[in-house]
């Protein structure tokens, strides 16, 4: 027996933590934790939810109206992550699933939400696709301009499911259009065709938005001009009325 109560039991030794490898690649500590999570080892989960989450929230965002909404997507697509974990298959990454997953997900919730929406279906007899426009505006190049986010969103949100998330993907993301083709579940060339197509299609939203502010800003007395008004420097109104006696 050992004389000293302080010291650890050497039968009960701590258990492994799943953090990485010298000399282990990110996808490949993915699949580590994948294997282990298969076994029942919830740590191993946990740790994947930790090292994803944020990301998935990120992309959920994007493509659905609130915080609270994109939330709940990803708990949804962590519990299908768990669900499924039996079936991933290795030759992808882990992430490329699970925001497939995230993907269709809010591509089903979008759809819900269009009840007054159409999405013409014309798109299908477009040509084939070739390079990006140069001269089309990216939503990337949008939020570097002064406008607010909020307003590349609302243009976002006029495109069809899609092309949303195709544009979200690369242009907000940064990934790769073989990522974004696994992740979608399309062919490199669809995707190509899609954020082609998507950009013009949020370049021609923008631009009629633009020409609505300056109409608006024109009217006399509207739009920004009047809400402008209330910051003026008051020396610079002119003298105040003289009272009325």
């Amino acid at each position: 027996m050992d004389s000293n109560p302080q010291s650890p039991n050497p039968q009960f030794p701590e258990p492994s933590k799943p953090g990485a490898r010298d000399g282990e690649s990110g996808r490949e500590q993915d699949h580590r934790l994948v294997r282990l999570a298969k076994t029942g080892d919830e740590l191993a989960f946990a740790e994947l939810v930790r090292r994803h989450e944020r990301g998935a929230w990120r992309v959920a965002r994007r493509l659905v109206p609130s915080d609270e909404d994109a939330r709940d997507l990803v708990q949804d697509a962590f519990l299908r992550v768990f669900v499924n974990l039996e079936g991933f298959d290795f030759k992808y990454a882990f992430s490329s699933w699970l925001l497939r997953i995230v993907n269709n997900l809010a591509i089903d919730s979008l759809r819900k939400r269009r009840t007054a929406f159409s999405i013409s279906g014309d798109d299908e007899d477009d040509p084939e696709p070739g390079l990006m426009d140069p001269k089309a505006l990216s939503p990337s190049a949008a939020m570097e301009q002064t406008e607010t986010a909020a307003e590349v969103q609302a243009c976002l949100e006029t495109l069809a499911p899609h092309f949303q998330s195709a544009l979200v993907l690369r242009e907000l993301e940064g990934l790769g259009c073989m990522e974004i083709a696994e992740i979608v579940d399309a062919t490199h060339v669809t995707v190509r065709w899609r954020l082609h197509r998507g950009r013009k299609l949020f370049q021609e939203e923008w631009e009629r938005r633009a020409r609505i502010k300056q109409t608006r800003a024109a009217e006399p007395g509207g739009g920004a001009n009047k809400d402008a008004a209330r910051f003026v420097d008051p020396a610079e109104q002119g003298p105040e009325p003289e009272p009325r006696t």
